[in-house]
């Protein structure tokens, strides 16, 4: 059974009148965490389409970059997106329902920020308000400023780019935790990671733009430091 198909499924089950935003609260005991990841980018996704007040064909394109959508399943994701754009809940109680669905592990919740950005810069405009957006969305995952700072310079071409907000520790660290913390980074990129904390193979490919910002900023660290 395709992702689409259970994504379907999880959305026929909601009850005549219930929210979009009441799916996560029904996934969040679920071990198949890839179906709640991608209603999660989607519904997420509609939101911020409809804070800039336009869906460009390259945010489509964007989208189906992060999603393999198969054309007989076309039907259950437009679903999904229509569903959260006229969905009458706002995004921050999509944000809520979906931080609390993954409870303290905050990892998916990036990879879930870092499809958005992908999406938002995909027609080579970055809106203030998709910014906004996005900005909102990452505190109510609990995501300090830094942690934002260093997302937003992996998409954002005229972005601030701190190498330490990118790596999350302060400019005077010891390099042996700047160290310690770029490994704890390339490890939690690493694909198998990834897949197994409920990232659908599909969106793995995100990772390679992380995994270029970590190295870089490593690098850029060791030789101001040299």
């Amino acid at each position: 059974m395709s992702i689409w198909t259970r994504i379907g499924e999880a959305i026929a089950a909601l009850a005549k009148g219930e929210s979009l935003s009441e799916v996560f609260e029904k996934l969040r005991a679920s071990p198949d965490r890839t179906v709640a990841f991608t209603i999660a980018v989607i519904a997420l996704g509609a939101k911020m389409a409809k804070a800039d007040g336009t869906v460009t064909k390259d945010e489509v394109v964007a989208f189906r970059e992060v999603f393999l959508i198969p054309r007989e399943e076309e039907a259950n994701a437009a679903r999904v997106f229509n569903l959260a754009r006229h969905d009458v809940a706002g995004y921050d109680i999509y944000a809520r329902r979906i931080k609390a669905m993954y409870g303290e592990d905050d990892r998916p919740l990036c990879d879930l920020l870092e499809g958005l950005f992908h999406i938002a810069v995909a027609d080579g405009v970055y809106h203030p308000k998709e910014d906004d957006f996005l900005h909102e969305v990452a505190g109510i995952f609990g995501f300090d400023e830094r942690r934002f700072k260093g997302i937003r310079a992996q998409f954002v071409a005229e972005a601030d780019r701190d190498p330490h907000d990118v790596l999350g520790v302060d400019p005077d660290a010891p390099m042996d935790e700047v160290r310690a913390a770029w490994r704890q980074l390339v490890r939690e990129t690493h694909p198998d990671q990834m897949i197994a904390r409920g990232v659908p193979q599909e969106a793995v490919k995100l990772a390679e733009r992380r995994m270029v910002a970590i190295n870089r900023a490593w690098e850029e660290i060791q030789g101001k430091r040299g």
